[in-house]
């Protein structure tokens, strides 16, 4: 009896956590790079557009712009991650951001959601980073938000480590020449 009392006490005291705990991805990779670099590929407009998008506007400091722009050709507000600022650094540890969904789900673009990079030295001369978005809502687009961003910070922190794997930055010609062919497309079916 007093077995049972104790596990319905425990089971109400943890119900509050399980129901305030929040949405988020969080991902993890090791880069073959000094924290430095890896900063520097972060915080920099030129260290973006090593890896994560074709054009940026980045400047290192509390709410200064943090816009990665997939589509820098595109109207403002459509570029990617437009207006974009940074909330909290910490040099060469952590930097949170505030981050929207793509222009293809506009209830959801409309909201901001956040993102935290943690940088951790890791042995031969290695850096682990780890990727935290938060700020989720529920239902709809967000939820259509959600799994667009676990698969696409997927693939921009694997473009972190192998534009350090290969010691170049990524080439952006093919995607920008694939976007150019959207348009054209969107353009012909008006």
């Amino acid at each position: 009896m007093r077995t049972k009392a104790l596990a319905a006490a425990l089971l109400v005291l943890a119900a509050p956590l399980a129901v305030a705990q929040e949405r988020a991805l969080d991902k993890q990779v090791r880069v073959k790079a000094p924290v430095d670099a890896v900063w520097n590929a972060w915080t920099t407009t030129e260290g973006i557009t090593s890896f994560f998008a074709p054009g940026a506007n980045i400047e290192a400091r509390v709410d200064g712009p943090f816009e990665v722009f997939m589509d820098p050709s595109g109207a403002p507000g459509m570029k990617g991650a437009d207006g974009m600022r940074i909330l909290a650094l910490q040099d060469r540890k952590m930097i949170t951001f505030t981050w929207n969904a793509p222009p293809h789900l506009p209830e959801a673009r409309a909201q901001r959601t956040y993102v935290t990079l943690r940088f951790k030295p890791a042995e031969n001369n290695e850096t682990d980073v780890t990727l935290h978005h938060g700020g989720w809502g529920d239902g709809g687009q967000w939820d259509q938000a959600y799994a667009y961003f676990d698969r696409a910070w997927g693939n921009v922190l694997a473009n972190l480590q192998k534009r350090f794997a290969e010691g170049k930055p990524i080439d952006w010609t093919a995607w920008l020449e694939q976007i150019r062919k959207m348009k054209e497309a969107a353009a012909a079916k008006k």
